[in-house]
């Protein structure tokens, strides 16, 4: 076991040294040291919006360089612990040696998967937008189940969400609903989870137990921001203004400040009810046309070219099934990548997916 066990040590020491490369440590402290010397400026919050910026970046910065220094003095500690367990030939101390190892494989693998996010808006915040698909009311539900196993997976992250809008069915679930993740390098951890989701169950709706099969479909955009310079004449866009409600149409405000935002030129169609204000809510449905727009004019730069490679839709229009009847299990169409256990999926226990999305994409990328 101690051979075995130097062994593991040596390929992960070999598998972090390969991302302190990837990431540019020296790179890294240098930003951090610029970061640091622009935040100290006695006129930073003379612009709120530069300021805000610059102490975002300098935070997320010096996150990304203590998560990978923490694991390295983790590494070299688990060293000394292995070395003191064998010497003194002690259970306890090779059994938490043990644990320690299997979890800072985890934690290195998923630092590895992060330097695979290069792509232009990767490190961004990620606007999720779900819509129920064919199905009726079962794909009503399953759309609000897949919207409760994002939040619960940020949840899990400590990753702060702010939800947009939210348009209820009539009978259950909702029609549709856009979010915001706001973390380092989430829409691009996010961006693999986009395409349709199928669900497989007994319906609940169904008074004789039938089986049904219901979709929904996940779409995830980069947050914009004020580099991309969107712009928007005035001209070409519609604004109405409504009364914000919740499930069954019961008033929650009463006032109409609710904003919806059509598109003319496009047709595109946002909207925004979570905030309290007139101006609050339009800002926020802006913004999210602002990250549609954006999108679009990148589809069309890459329409051409993705005309030329034959790939068509690179992610296939069914991504992933999620089956709760006759059998349980959760499958990812293009990674082969499953799991037994749905609960914990629908629950947020999205990782494994998400890591294996990464890869399969850096892999058929290349």
């Amino acid at each position: 076991m101690s051979a075995d066990f130097e062994t593991d040590l040596k390929d992960l020491a070999g598998k972090l040294t390969q991302v302190e490369t990837v990431m540019d440590l020296d790179g890294l402290r240098a930003q951090v040291a610029d970061l640091e010397q622009q935040a100290s400026q006695p006129n930073l919050w003379d612009d709120p919006e530069g300021a805000q910026k610059v102490t975002s970046q300098l935070s997320h910065r010096q996150a990304e360089l203590r998560r990978v220094t923490d694991l390295r003095q983790r590494l070299d500690d688990l060293g000394v612990l292995h070395e003191l367990a064998e010497s003194e030939g002690d259970p306890s101390s090779r059994a938490e040696a043990e644990t320690e190892l299997t979890q800072l494989t985890k934690d290195v693998d998923a630092l590895e998967v992060r330097t695979l996010l290069s792509g232009e808006y990767d490190d961004r915040n990620a606007v999720v937008t779900i819509r129920s698909e064919a199905g009726g009311v079962d794909a009503a539900d399953w759309a609000e189940m897949l919207m409760r196993m994002y939040l619960r997976w940020a949840e899990r992250h400590d990753y702060p969400t702010d939800v947009y809008d939210i348009s209820y069915a009539e009978e259950a679930g909702i029609r549709s609903a856009t979010f915001k993740v706001t973390a380092p390098y989430v829409y691009g951890t996010l961006s693999v989870e986009q395409g349709t989701h199928r669900l497989v169950r007994i319906s609940p709706f169904d008074n004789q137990g039938r089986r049904q099969t219901s979709f929904a479909h996940v779409e995830v955009l980069p947050e914009v921001e004020e580099v991309d310079h969107v712009e928007i004449p005035e001209k070409d866009i519609r604004v109405d203004v409504f009364r914000s409600s919740g499930p069954g149409g019961q008033s929650v405000n009463t006032t109409d400040s609710a904003v919806r935002l059509t598109h003319l030129p496009t047709g595109i169609v946002v909207s925004c009810q979570n905030e309290k204000s007139q101006l609050q809510n339009k800002a926020a449905a802006m913004k999210v046309l602002q990250a549609k727009l954006l999108q679009r004019k990148k589809e069309e730069e890459r329409a051409e070219l993705d005309a030329l490679k034959d790939s068509g839709s690179s992610w296939g229009n069914q991504m992933r099934s999620y089956v709760l009847h006759p059998y349980q299990m959760v499958k990812d169409l293009r990674t082969e990548f499953e799991v037994g256990n749905p609960t914990a999926v629908l629950d947020g226990e999205i990782d494994g997916f998400l890591e294996a999305g990464i890869r399969w994409r850096k892999q058929t990328a290349a």
